[in-house]
């Protein structure tokens, strides 16, 4: 596909991201939102535990089927999309949210809540696989202005989503919940009334496509790499909330510093990092630094300001390694993009899901300590694991490196037309765009 600028100066300023049509900010508003999704329950875990009476183990199922349903659906959303079309499908994960967090915040028990959280995560998937693709393809101010413009509803909903969670679970747990759906009913009438249809794709998708490409060895590692360091991230993100003992509203500001250093990370320092040690260095280095930050809380499980200081500086971290490895799955994946998309996307949510109920389960059975120090082997591991594809990442690397727009930027670039895709490829189609403007090869 291309998408070229029409009589553009090649040196031309971009114009600015924020001069959008109201359709596009339609789509802007319900990516924040739905940014939110997974920090906005982390600061009503410990609320939730005492006033429905439920174990810890429980409550962490909160994650699990939000995210295991998530990663299922990763396998479907472009068979869903190629037949309805992207707005239609976003409309479709818009309606799932609003109508499921809604009546999770009605719900009188755990397993209920649990139940409709699994389809909000439905939704969830349907609405992040489209967004981006509805954005870029309304967008008015240039290609780049949609991918900042992406790039800040990424960084502003994950820093937001504690905070906002923190203030209204400080009134009742039920107030995320209904706050979620308020808020997406709005995003939900402005995108119905704004955004025009979209066609549907030529060529319809496959929905066994994304498992048959777990056989290709470069793409099965990567994920496989996906899958144990988001072990590691979901251990901290889901069960070391229990072990602070602080109010909804200071949890919500510890995970809001957590959001702002996974945004600026994941935006600004994956980079910056790559360009200056290449992808495989900057994650072993990376992912090595993540495994004893985790193996500090595990050590460490009693001192609430080890594990308060442990998951804000563990941001920092899972930013890098959210764009980094989406990029080294990117890059070596010898498939098309939205199925090496797809593929990748099913299997770290998985690791994602499963890990915060195995370390509720693990505490039950034996104590604190082991979850955390799973979850830094787990991390330590997925270095190990990547370290198999190191010839192919850097031989990637130096493809990017070449003069002029290399494929790797190109694909960047046209992957965000395509669904499903992820909130990482908006990040590495920004940085494709900036190194493509930088040798005034501008594109679009």
């Amino acid at each position: 596909m291309s998408h070229t600028h029409a009589g553009q100066p090649q040196n031309a300023e971009p114009p600015s991201p924020f001069r959008q049509p109201k359709a596009v900010w339609a789509v802007a508003f319900a990516c924040v939102i739905s940014f939110m999704g997974i920090g906005l329950v982390d600061p009503i875990l410990p609320s939730l535990a005492t006033k429905l009476q439920a174990s810890r183990s429980q409550v962490e199922l909160l994650f699990t089927s939000y995210l295991v349903v998530t990663a299922v659906a990763m396998l479907v959303t472009g068979w869903v999309s190629s037949r309805l079309g992207a707005k239609r499908t976003l409309v479709a994960g818009l309606v799932l949210i609003v109508v499921f967090s809604a009546i999770a915040g009605s719900s009188g028990s755990i397993g209920e809540i649990v139940g409709f959280r699994a389809g909000w995560g439905l939704g969830n998937a349907l609405f992040i696989a489209t967004s981006l693709a509805v954005i870029v393809g309304s967008a008015s101010g240039g290609f780049s202005g949609a991918i900042v413009l992406y790039e800040t509803a990424l960084g502003v909903g994950i820093a937001c989503g504690p905070l906002l969670g923190g203030l209204l679970g400080n009134i009742s747990w039920r107030g995320p919940f209904f706050g979620v759906a308020v808020l997406m009913v709005i995003a939900l009438v402005a995108t119905v009334a704004l955004v025009s249809p979209t066609p549907r794709p030529a060529q319809r998708s496959s929905i066994t496509e994304p498992l048959r490409a777990l056989r290709h060895r470069s793409l099965s590692t990567t994920s496989i790499t996906g899958l144990l360091y988001n072990w590691g991230f979901f251990t901290i993100l889901g069960y070391a909330p229990f072990l602070m003992g602080l109010s909804p509203l200071k949890l919500g500001g510890v995970f809001c510093a957590w959001g702002v250093l996974v945004a600026l990370f994941a935006v600004f320092g994956a980079p910056a990092f790559k360009t200056r040690f290449g992808t495989p260095r900057t994650l072993y280095g990376s992912l090595a630094v993540m495994a004893i930050v985790t193996l500090a809380i595990g050590i460490w499980p009693d001192h609430r300001w080890v594990v308060i200081g442990a998951t804000i500086a563990s941001g920092i971290f899972i930013g890098l390694n959210n764009t980094l490895v989406t990029t080294a799955v990117m890059s070596i994946a010898p498939v098309p993009r939205p199925v090496a998309s797809a593929t990748y996307g099913f299997v770290r949510f998985i690791g994602g899901g499963l890990a915060p109920f195995a370390a509720g389960q693990l505490v039950e059975h034996y104590n604190a300590h082991v979850p955390f120090v799973l979850g830094a082997v787990t991390v330590a591991a997925s270095a190990l694991v990547l370290s198999t594809v190191h010839r192919a990442l850097t031989a990637a690397d130096a493809e990017e490196a070449q003069p002029g727009p290399s494929h790797e930027r190109i694909d960047a670039e046209d992957a965000v037309f395509q669904v499903p895709g992820s909130e990482e490829e908006a990040i590495i189609a920004g940085e494709a765009l900036r190194e493509d403007r930088a040798l005034g090869n501008q594109r679009r």
